[in-house]
């Protein structure tokens, strides 16, 4: 009897060891698959005349890198396109002309498409005598630290011994002259004045269809929300994390950029939009307007932009942890939706507001989801409602254990809201309970993103 059964215990130990071999292939595979890219990328840009490296937080920078990289291209250029964080220092040093195309966020901040170069690179010297280089930095000068990383970025290569090709230029919030100094100065390179088209997709017009403020009450700045249809054709497509760009008709060529807070298949375009006011009491140019001024049936000038660094993509089948605060619940929806939609249910939601009285957007549809099953755990967090604040990254560090074991099954991580106070508690958080190599490893294979504003 002993001898029959042996057999079949070694099997299923043999079965089990196999399935567990294949389940963490299947959790390394993107990591590895993101790795050979990177080193088919270095590789390639060894071999091409120039490289084009950029940081981008929600695409601009990403979309301007393909546009002059199709300039020189025309003019029979070899040039390979980088994201800055797959470059390295020896290709780099192999490498004689380079154009970077970065983007700012915050006050002065690298953006997390540069994290790895600014922590493996930018950290130590680096001989670039051989290397000439121009930089385009984006930026807000709204902000103190008005294109930082850009200056930081152009000031690191010069001090490494690279040799600028014209000096840096700077854009602000896309502004057109700046984009069209670059334009230039890449024709002149390039010995060519042909140049494919720049220009932006146009705006549409769209309609207000309803409009609602959803924290009437609260201690914050009144939050609407907002539906919208196109004036015509069908619904165009869009995925969860995509972002739309709206013109003000006081500002109409300085765009604002929103979160989507729906999928097509809700049958409109959702919005949450804050009420921003300034010191003398007038309202932001555009969250003004949106919220006090166009009327129910008015139109609006509306662009739709993919957003690919916080798009589901591949992380659609993973389990999911969701975390952010204020108007940031917009992003976190149209994710939730989109999971709903396609049937995965390991979703996690920490989400952070003053008081739950008043600041509990969509509350009921993350209590019908609950209570479906749609999300595994929810913890919303309310600073105002207790003695001592109380925010999403301290719910997140007493929670830790359970976020490394879902780390562990695979899940991705995305953070959605203000990038002073959360997004900066939550990273500190996520740095201190999974290790900062950790994180980084994350942020390479795409299992940690951001849309912090």
């Amino acid at each position: 009897m002993i001898w029959t059964l042996e057999p079949a215990r070694w099997l299923m130990v043999a079965t089990l060891g196999l399935l567990y071999a294949l389940l963490c292939w299947r959790a390394y595979l993107p990591l590895w698959r993101k790795r050979q890219q990177a080193r088919q990328a270095r590789a390639a840009a060894q071999a091409a005349g120039w490289i084009v490296a950029h940081a981008s937080q929600t695409g601009n920078a990403e979309q301007l890198a393909q546009q002059t990289a199709a300039t020189l291209q025309l003019a029979g250029i070899a040039v390979q396109v980088l994201e800055l964080s797959e470059l390295d220092a020896a290709t780099l040093q192999s490498a004689e002309r380079a154009l970077f195309i970065v983007s700012t966020y915050g006050e002065g901040d690298a953006p997390d498409a540069a994290a790895g170069f600014v922590a493996r690179v930018m950290g130590a010297a680096v001989p670039l005598q051989q290397l000439h280089f121009a930089v385009l930095a984006l930026g807000d000068s709204s902000y103190r630290q008005y294109c930082g990383f850009g200056r930081a970025l152009d000031d690191w290569l010069q001090q490494q011994g690279a040799q600028t090709l014209f000096p840096r230029i700077e854009v602000d919030r896309i502004a057109a002259p700046a984009l069209a100094a670059w334009r230039q100065q890449l024709s002149h390179l390039a010995g060519t004045s042909d140049a494919p088209d720049w220009s932006a997709p146009a705006f549409e017009a769209w309609t207000l269809q309803r409009r609602e403020c959803v924290n009437s009450g609260s201690a914050g700045a009144p939050l609407y929300h907002l539906e919208l249809l196109p004036q015509q054709g069908a619904l165009p497509d869009w995925q969860s994390g995509d972002l739309v760009q709206i013109a003000a008709p006081a500002e109409p060529e300085r765009p604002r950029e929103y979160s989507i807070a729906s999928i097509p298949q809700d049958g409109s375009l959702h919005l949450l939009v804050r009420l921003h006011s300034h010191a003398d009491g007038s309202h932001g140019v555009a969250s003004g307007w949106l919220t006090q001024q166009v009327e129910a049936g008015q139109s609006i000038a509306l662009r739709l932009r993919v957003h690919r660094r916080f798009r589901l993509e591949e992380n659609l089948a993973r389990p999911l942890i969701l975390i952010g605060n204020g108007s940031g619940i917009a992003g976190l929806r149209a994710h939730l939706k989109a999971r709903v939609l396609a049937g995965q249910t390991r979703n996690w939601l920490l989400f952070g507001e003053r008081n739950a009285a008043f600041d509990t957007q969509y509350g009921a549809e993350l209590v019908q989801w609950q209570a479906q099953g749609v999300l595994a755990q929810l913890d919303l967090v309310y600073s105002r409602d207790q003695a001592e604040r109380r925010y999403v990254q301290h719910v997140l560090a007493e929670q830790m254990q359970r976020l490394r074991e879902w780390v562990d099954d695979g899940a991705a991580i995305y953070v959605c809201g203000s990038l002073e106070g959360m997004a900066a508690g939550v990273h500190a958080a996520l740095q201190a309970g999974l290790g900062a190599p950790a994180l980084e490893t994350l942020q390479a294979a795409g299992r940690y993103r951001r849309d912090v504003y």
